[in-house]
């Protein structure tokens, strides 16, 4: 797997691409990002459907950045082996969505895949504790998973520090998903965020590169 050396990623999320010219839309992301966000929702989690292992396949053949791959389904566990075969690189799953997360990270990370755990915004970042020594990256979301373009919830911004403090000598990268836009977006990095994923922004700009430097430049 490569691996990402940028203390700071921005991570497009291609829910917000025309999936009708899908190869051209990826290779108008530049070169500097190296991860693309994935999201995938079964309608029952949440209420929209969007696309599953074969779709991930297809796209695994449009593009040699990672896949971050992040699962809003209910039981997760049925179903990480055939998002792991379709080409994926990192794979999360939300706290909300199983009774043994840990075997989940476990099941993940045995197939050199990386594993992340995320949380909705009415979930207390701190039943994340007992799995801070084991995941690879927590994604805390900043809107309520299910569409695209919703308002950024600012008490994200606590969860993200008190991981931040939390980290000390661990290793787990900070994602952030949700209403990430250049004004949001200082203040999730200044709150300790690592990855920003965002979407509806940077794909509605002109230009996807003066979006990533709007995404910075409050940093």
């Amino acid at each position: 797997m490569m691996e990402t050396m940028n203390e700071i990623e921005i991570v497009p999320s291609l829910l917000s691409v025309d999936f009708s010219c899908l190869r051209e839309s990826i290779n108008k992301i530049p070169s500097e990002i190296n991860i693309l966000h994935l999201d995938i929702m079964d309608g029952h989690f949440v209420n929209n459907i969007t696309f599953g292992p074969f779709i991930v396949k297809q796209i695994r053949k449009l593009t040699d950045k990672m896949l971050d791959t992040h699962l809003m389904i209910e039981n997760p566990e049925k179903y990480i082996d055939k998002f792991i075969e379709a080409g994926v690189d990192y794979l999360s799953f939300h706290y909300e969505t199983t009774d043994n997360p840990k075997s989940l990270i476990d099941s993940i990370k045995k197939q050199d895949v990386k594993a992340g755990i995320v949380i909705n915004p009415d979930t207390n970042v701190n039943v994340l504790t007992p799995y801070l020594e084991y995941v690879d990256y927590i994604l805390i979301m900043s809107v309520y998973p299910g569409f695209a373009g919703q308002s950024f919830i600012k008490d994200s911004l606590d969860k993200i520090s008190f991981l931040k403090e939390e980290r000390k000598e661990r290793k787990y990268k900070i994602e952030i998903d949700g209403g990430i836009n250049d004004k949001t977006a200082s203040m999730a990095l200044n709150a300790g965020a690592d990855w920003l994923v965002t979407g509806s922004y940077l794909f509605s700009h002109s230009s996807i590169k003066d979006a990533i430097k709007g995404l910075l430049n409050g940093k």
